[in-house]
């Protein structure tokens, strides 16, 4: 029986209705959580450009993919999963799962 293993993706993305960019955080394309970005971000042209070739979401999309994954029991921030690339999680993530006695 082979492990399944996740993989995470980031990208800008216009927010609350178009009213803000942030980072978003997808498991497997399943949108899970997102960053809000330091002021000024708005005169990086490619975060903007990024933001705009991509879909916008909303705080409902968060949670819809965020209740999907809870009870999928893979949720990065609720479940020990196998993830490919741990540095694509949020920072706060990261020393979690990096942490081997508690990946066993």
């Amino acid at each position: 029986m082979s492990k399944t293993s996740f993989r995470v993706n980031q990208s800008y993305n216009w927010f609350n209705s178009g009213s803000v960019i942030v980072r978003m955080y997808f498991l497997n394309y399943v949108p899970f959580t997102f960053d809000d970005l330091a002021e000024g971000y708005l005169y990086d042209r490619d975060i903007v450009e990024e933001a705009d070739k991509s879909r916008c979401y909303d705080l409902e999309d968060v949670y819809v993919g965020s209740q999907y994954l809870i009870l999928e029991s893979c949720h990065p921030c609720f479940d020990m999963i196998d993830i490919e690339n741990i540095d694509e999680l949020p920072e706060d993530l990261i020393p979690f799962f990096n942490e081997e006695d508690l990946r066993g």
